[in-house]
């Protein structure tokens, strides 16, 4: 008994310990990170993790529900496509055909109202957004500078960047990009409770505007910009000019750094579904049109999806873009495979969601999965087409 006690006696003189040497080296963001992710088996965040922290909510107008195919799930899913669902976890898949959902699986208990995590296909509605407040005027234009709203930014080339070197991922800014080392830049934010502070904290420490470096970090200093220029919490300001003029059919949520008054981790986390997040590849589609109205500039539109720098030609502002087999594309992409991809030509949507994403090498910015999801949904259509022939 004695045994016992004394060892209890000393492991909460460990434990306190190490909670004190934390705070001290100002990582105690750390503790967060255990209660929410990693005593629950993650290592890294994970799909609904959205219930773990706090959340300000994507309000909802009225519904406009999507139009359903007339041949609607008439087409099973290939051979190759449902191998890669059960290996990579997918929750919803969905194809969107001249502005109908023509298939839609969920897996894994999920349904078309099931919120989960966007991950970085947030940082494509933080460059809507910016778009907005330059089209209203709360914004200069690309070439605003960042110091305008925070003259306190520190760097060497500080008073050099602008919002539009954000938005294209050419900030020059001191961040790492290590999703998995609990020590790195980027899972200090998305445990810390004071995200502004540790954004500012940062230098500006390359010379904006040269070349193409992906980092979450440029897009949660453009999210405070857009909110010191429009006065306006980002969920709110997205909820009033998209969410609600393209008729979302759920509330969705953006994560906080702290309750109830912290700013949106924007670099990720809205929990959303499928056919909601198909809708902001439905505006992009229509050039920045929905139902008539123009939520966003068509030239803006055209900008997000036109590369910046020519030996970048995957990434434009706040989209990606790839060609398969002949087919241009641009898409919203996040951390897990999450996608939704859009090929005007044909005018397609694809949307995928779900805990794992397919292999990405160094030498192709695309992972795999995306080549699938393509080359596979067009595989279907094939066989729809196939199959009207024979009918007719």
């Amino acid at each position: 008994m004695k045994f016992l006690i004394k060892f209890f006696k000393w492991f909460a003189i460990i434990l306190v310990s190490i909670i004190i040497l934390m705070y001290l080296f100002n990582v105690d963001y750390l503790l967060r990170a255990v209660r929410t992710i990693y005593f629950k088996g993650y290592t890294t965040a994970f799909l609904e993790d959205y219930k773990e922290f706090p959340n300000r909510e994507i309000r909802k107008g009225t519904a406009q529900p999507w139009a359903i195919a007339k041949n609607y799930n008439t087409i099973s899913a290939t051979e190759t496509l449902q191998k890669t669902h059960k290996e990579l976890q997918t929750t919803a898949f969905l194809i969107i055909k001249n502005d109908s959902i023509w298939h839609e699986s969920y897996f894994d208990g999920f349904d078309k109202n099931s919120k989960t995590n966007s991950f970085s296909m947030a940082k494509s509605v933080v460059t809507m957004a910016m778009g907005k407040a330059i089209m209203e005027g709360k914004m200069k234009s690309l070439d605003q500078k960042v110091t305008d709203f925070f003259p306190e930014l520190k760097g060497k080339y500080a008073k050099e960047v602008t919002i539009g070197d954000l938005s294209s991922m050419a900030s020059g800014l001191s961040w790492d990009e290590k999703y998995y080392s609990p020590f790195s830049i980027v899972t200090r934010a998305y445990f810390d409770d004071n995200l502004k502070d540790m954004i500012l904290g940062l230098d500006i420490k390359e010379k904006p505007g040269q070349s193409f470096k992906y980092l979450s970090g440029a897009t949660q200093l453009l999210a405070m910009c857009i909110e010191k220029a429009t006065g306006e919490h980002l969920s709110d300001y997205v909820s009033k000019h998209f969410w609600q003029p393209m008729g979302a059919e759920n509330e969705a949520l953006w994560q906080l750094d702290e309750a109830p008054d912290g700013i949106e981790k924007a670099y990720c986390c809205i929990a959303s579904n499928a056919r909601d997040f198909a809708r902001f590849g439905k505006l992009y589609l229509n050039n920045g049109k929905w139902n008539g109205q123009q939520l966003l500039d068509s030239v803006f539109v055209k900008k997000c999806i036109t590369p910046r720098f020519e030996k970048s030609p995957e990434y434009g502002y706040g989209w990606w873009m790839h060609e398969i087999k002949g087919k241009k594309l641009f898409y919203m992409r996040g951390h897990l495979g999450q996608f939704v991809i859009v090929i005007p030509e044909d005018n397609l949507i694809i949307v995928r969601l779900g805990h794992l994403k397919g292999l990405q090498t160094k030498t192709d910015p695309h992972s795999n999965d995306l080549y699938i999801y393509v080359e596979e949904a067009y595989n279907m259509l094939a066989q729809r087409d196939k199959k009207n022939s024979t009918l007719h």
